[in-house]
């Protein structure tokens, strides 16, 4: 065989065996560094994994994989140390509870639905609620047993805890205030629950898991529809490389912390009428002490919008993230991340690839001003609302201090409307002038301050639920 011949042969191995073997153990080797979080959601059929398996196995929790995917549903699996430590000659035994988080878009919800989440931390958790700082409900202390009836009750309610926790869109927040004679807060509002829509998952695991109807047995997506097909539109099987947290915010009331979120919408208004939204992208304060390649950074001004192109904007920023997010490394997986490794300008670049048209440049507005809430105000349509201060979120009762049945009480008797606060407080709204002496009653008449009545420092005061 000539030494051409023999070149060729060479050649045609390294082309068509060789390459592509490398090239494929190169991918494997990929989807390994990406870690178990990648490898999980494609192998775990869109969410499903072992967790209804698991679930019947009598065991007081569930394992690694599924711990991990349990996050998606709304759930963290914990294990209360100070019950362990009480308990004589079982140090080494966990006492294991589940954490669930309920989305409330925008922190809007009714009487009926807040004294339902009341009820449930009654019946299954630790007779604890927990308002958080995305406008969202926590209850503690739940068991496994009693995870899938707490499901079906919060769905019985019209809510959900898909995508609470997870590696996906969050609760998305905008500010709670019901100024009625305000039709920019409205359209903020209403634009925030069409987001919400949008950019939740439509596995159909949630529901095959959890909830069924009890007639027809038909499941349906947690995203508003039936499907034959269980896709993931947006998300596709990896969904993201780590948790994606959106906001919306008002120049004047920056409620929100929007440059503290991945993504942030910044209402253009003028006379009334939403010009359209400065998007910003990459926000987030958490960092590691302990990993010097961690740091906190605000959100950067991206672009402008008009209004009807918000929902295609967070999809194609969302994508992105999707695709070019870290999974090697779940401490720098954030998209602020992703900007910093890419730059800001072939980030920009990339979303519009996927957008589909150049962004317009940011508009001057930003944010100058914040409020609380708190208190008395008028809505602007004859009514009032009252911002109520519950310290840390914290709904319970303690001693003299009975928040919890005072709330039961309002919420009973005035029914008055409910927004949850970024200050993890509560507006209680479409109050009567007639409304506030029974308001002030009731709490006073349960050990409970008024607003009006706590210090400075215990109005401003905010801790993580870990506190």
């Amino acid at each position: 065989m000539s030494y051409a011949s023999v070149e060729a042969n060479q050649l045609s191995f390294l082309q068509h065996s060789l390459v592509p073997y490398l090239s494929k153990l190169e991918s494997e080797y990929s989807v390994l560094l990406a870690g178990r979080a990648f490898i999980r959601f494609t192998t775990a059929g869109l969410l499903r994994g072992d967790i209804a398996r698991e679930l019947a196995d009598g065991a007081p929790g569930f394992g690694k994989g599924s711990i991990q995917l349990l996050k998606n549903h709304g759930t963290y699996q914990q294990d209360d140390r100070e019950a362990r430590k009480a308990r004589e000659g079982a140090k080494s035994a966990r006492e294991i509870s589940f954490m669930i988080r309920t989305c409330v878009p925008g922190g809007k919800l009714t009487a009926a639905q807040l004294l339902a989440a009341l009820d449930l931390g009654d019946a299954v958790g630790n007779g604890t609620i927990r308002l958080t700082t995305r406008q969202s409900i926590q209850h503690h202390g739940v068991v496994k047993g009693d995870l899938r009836p707490f499901m079906q009750r919060v769905h019985d309610i019209q809510m959900t805890t898909l995508a609470a926790c997870g590696d996906v869109e969050r609760n998305i927040m905008c500010c709670p205030a019901p100024l009625h004679d305000n039709p920019v807060r409205d359209e903020m509002q209403a634009t925030l629950d069409r987001l919400a829509r949008h950019l939740a998952p439509r596995t159909r695991a949630y529901y095959e898991i959890w909830i069924t109807d009890p007639d027809t047995g038909e499941k349906t997506l947690a995203g508003g529809t039936s499907a034959e097909k269980d896709v993931e539109p947006i998300y596709g099987p990896t969904y993201l490389p780590r948790k994606f947290k959106t906001a919306f915010a008002l120049p004047e009331d920056n409620c929100t912390d929007v440059y503290a979120n991945d993504l942030g919408f910044i209402v253009v208004h003028e006379n009334g009428k939403i010009l359209g939204y400065n998007v910003l992208a990459g926000g987030g304060m958490g960092v590691t002490p302990s990993a010097a390649k961690t740091f906190p950074a605000l959100a950067k001004r991206l672009g402008f919008v008009p209004p009807e192109d918000v929902l295609a904007i967070a999809e194609a920023i969302v994508k992105v993230q999707r695709d070019f997010g870290n999974r090697t490394d779940r401490k720098t997986a954030r998209l602020k991340y992703t900007i910093h490794t890419m730059g800001l300008d072939a980030f920009r670049a990339k979303v519009e690839e996927y957008f589909g048209k150049p962004l317009a440049p940011c508009h001057p507005a930003d944010v100058h001003g914040f409020d609380d809430h708190i208190g008395w105000h008028e809505q602007g349509d004859g009514r009032y609302f009252y911002g109520f201060n519950v310290e840390n979120g914290r709904v319970h009762d303690a001693g003299s201090l009975r928040l919890k049945t005072a709330l039961r009480r309002i919420l009973h008797d005035i029914k008055p409307g409910v927004r949850i606060t970024a200050h993890q407080s509560l507006l209680f709204t479409g109050l009567a002038v007639t409304d506030r002496e029974r308001l002030t009653k009731i709490l006073h008449d349960h050990g409970v301050k008024t607003s009006e009545e706590i210090s400075t420092l215990r109005r401003w005061s905010m801790a993580c639920v870990a506190l």
